[in-house]
This record gives structure tokens, C-alpha cells and sequence, in this order.
């Protein structure tokens, strides 16, 4: 006959799901990493010009993994489980390879609210496999929030269309990246939830990610040879702040919170990085902007609210 419960455990198992995801350092974690996320949008518009997507993507990411490496040696890296190491590759090479291609090269031929709209299909697609598979369940908080949030995007991107008309392999490339960033995203909560180490996964990953991206090796010499400097000085911020600080405080909050709510924070990034154009580059947003900012935030605000039922 099995033993019962110890009720200090029981009391602490069920106080940890209501006090752990809106704790004031997850909140903060949660709010550096969207403000780097949408920091991103600029680096990569000042760099694009000057470095194809390959070789972006193999200098952010090789400055990244150079970061995550002094990041992790800190803190100490501990080894994932041996049965998770080719997890950890699949997962890297996903995140930190196949979703910058694919997303630095749909940029190239969307504009930005197009690409913006597809790829934020990902927290949707999260919510929903995460509450299936991760057996999450489907908050009403969520389910309410992350449409709406969603929704401001829509709004957001319907300011940014060009006469050109959408181009098929762009909105291909856009919608590869949306599925890389709700499956890395779903795998990345189940090796957290595994017992992997948050900051060593993060090395890992951006490592393997770096190594999938080396046949882009000479498009990235060549680049840095020709870009005028502050386009490098981009790409080099993109890796330390977006990809290095970023990734690790987003690691933070998956571990502590459910991969449904991380994912729907995420739709704070174009209201900021909205924000972050008008300050930086000068570009005014219009109404149908702000209202969309306005609902992404809205939306972001409902998911991290926690609804009880009354009990009579």
C-alpha cells in the first residue's frame, strides 16, 4: 500500500504553479527578453543590406555561442542526460540555424508586417500543442489573451503591405519559421522539464546551431570584409543582447512558467518594437499601429492573469 502524501509537500506542490510564473524576477526576466526581441528587428534591418542571411546568421550566432559560452562556464555547465544530447542537437540546429535562415531570408522578400503576422502564428500553434501534448490544458487567461494579442499584430502588419504583392516563397520561408519556433519552442519545455540545465541547454543548442551554419563560412568572411562598420557592430550586437542575454532569460522563464503563456509574452515584441523605430529610426506608426501595439498588449496582459473559480 503506497505511503501517503507528506502534506508540507502537497501544500508547496500546489502553491508552486500559482506563485511561479507572475514571481516579480520571471516577470523581469520575461520583459528583458521581448525588449532584446525587439531590439532585434532594428539590427537586423541596419545589417540586412550588407550580409545574405547565411552569413548573418553565422556571426550572430557565433558571437552568440561565445557569449553563452562565458555566460555558462559562470554559472557552471552541467551535461544534459546522455539520452537528451541528440535532443539538444535537434533542437539547437532548429532554433538556432534553420529559424534565422529561414526567417532573415523571408525579410528579404516580405515586408515586415506580413513576415511579422506569419511568424507570430508560432504562439498560437504553442498554446494549442503545448495544452495537447504537454498536458498544459487550455487556460482561459490563454485562450482569451493570445487571440486578441494576436489580432494587434494582424492590425500592425496590415500598415506595412507594399504594391509588390506577397511573394509565395517568402510567405513559405516566414511560415518555416513560425513551425520552427512553436516546435523549438515545445521541445525546449520538455528538456527543461526533463531536469536539463537552462543556461548549459542555451550553450548547447546556439553551438550546435553555429556548427549547422559553418558552409556559410566564406559569404561571411566576404561580408565582413566589404560591410561598412556599424552594419558588422550590428550583427555583433545581435548576438550578445537578442541571441546571448535573450535566449538565456527566455530559457528562465519556460523553466518557471508553461510554454503556452512564454510563447504569448512574446507578442509584447511588436508593440515595443514599434516603439523602438519611432525612437531610433525616426518612423512615425500610425493609429491602426498603436491600436494594434494597444491590443498586443492588452492580450499579453490577460494571458499572465490568473483566473480562480469561486467556491461556495
Amino acid at each position: 500500500m503506497p505511503s501517503s502524501p507528506d502534506p508540507a509537500l502537497e501544500q508547496t506542490a500546489g502553491q508552486a504553479p500559482a506563485a511561479r510564473p507572475n514571481g516579480p524576477l520571471v516577470l523581469l526576466a520575461a520583459l528583458v527578453t521581448v525588449v532584446l526581441w525587439a531590439s532585434a528587428f532594428i539590427g537586423i534591418r541596419g545589417a540586412g543590406p550588407h550580409f545574405d542571411p547565411g552569413a548573418l546568421a553565422l556571426l550572430r550566432m557565433a558571437v552568440g555561442t561565445l557569449a553563452l559560452g562565458v555566460i555558462a562556464l559562470r554559472r557552471g555547465i552541467r551535461v544534459p542526460a546522455r539520452r537528451h544530447l541528440l535532443l539538444v542537437a535537434v533542437w539547437g540546429v532548429g532554433w538556432f540555424c534553420v529559424y534565422n535562415l529561414a526567417l532573415n531570408a523571408a525579410e528579404r522578400t516580405l515586408d515586415a508586417g506580413t513576415a511579422a503576422m506569419v511568424v507570430n502564428l508560432a504562439p498560437l500553434m504553442v498554446v494549442v500543442f503545448s495544452g495537447l501534448f504537454l498536458r498544459e490544458g487550455f487556460p482561459k487567461p490563454l485562450i482569451i489573451g493570445a487571440p486578441l494579442a494576436f489580432l494587434g499584430v494582424v492590425l500592425i502588419g496590415m500598415t506595412s503591405h507594399t504594391d509588390a504583392g506577397l511573394d509565395v516563397t517568402g510567405l513559405l520561408l516566414a511560415l518555416l519559421a513560425a513551425v520552427m519556433y512553436a516546435g523549438c519552442t515545445l521541445l525546449q519545455k520538455h528538456l527543461l522539464s526533463a531536469g536539463a540545465d537552462s543556461t548549459t541547454l542555451t550553450f548547447f543548442g546556439a553551438a550546435a546551431g553555429t556548427v549547422a551554419l559553418l558552409p556559410w563560412t566564406g559569404s561571411m568572411i566576404h561580408a565582413v570584409q566589404t560591410a561598412p562598420l556599424d552594419a558588422t557592430l550590428w550583427v555583433v550586437y545581435l548576438g550578445i543582447f537578442p541571441t546571448a542575454v535573450a535566449f538565456t532569460t527566455w530559457a528562465y522563464v519556460l523553466q518557471r512558467s508553461t510554454a503556452g503563456q512564454t510563447s504569448a509574452t512574446t507578442y509584447v515584441v511588436p508593440a515595443i518594437a514599434i516603439l523602438l523605430s519611432w525612437l531610433i529610426l525616426g518612423e512615425v506608426p500610425t493609429p491602426l499601429m498603436l491600436l494594434g501595439g494597444a491590443l498586443c498588449l492588452l492580450g499579453v496582459l490577460v494571458t499572465r492573469m490568473r483566473w480562480r473559480r469561486r467556491v461556495s
